[in-house]
């Protein structure tokens, strides 16, 4: 059920919101992978930051692979499950 008049709310668990903000830092690197890739450059943002400690590179990649087959999934919390959005159908049923 959703608590807020557009049909869905911003709250997010924590672990949500660790996920998400990896997810866009993933994101981001790849795209910067591809355009560096066509002007013949490494973009690699992440191993720019972290080329000199591998481990922590890997580690970082591996938590952004994480992050994605959680958001594939969802998140199974109290707090993500009553912040899930109804249907369109259903809030617009509500409205009226």
């Amino acid at each position: 059920m959703c608590k807020s008049m557009n049909g869905c709310c911003k709250g997010y668990c924590v672990p949500a919101l660790i996920g998400k903000i990896l997810l866009i830092i993933g994101g981001i690197n790849w795209g910067l992978i591809g355009v560096g890739m066509l002007m013949g450059n490494d973009w690699n943002v992440v191993k720019l930051l972290l080329g000199s400690w591998p481990t922590v590179e890997a580690i970082v990649y591996i938590l952004v692979g994480i992050a994605a087959v959680v958001k594939i999934f969802g998140c199974r919390c109290k707090k993500c499950g009553t912040c899930a959005c109804a249907p369109a159908e259903e809030v617009m049923d509500k409205q009226m």
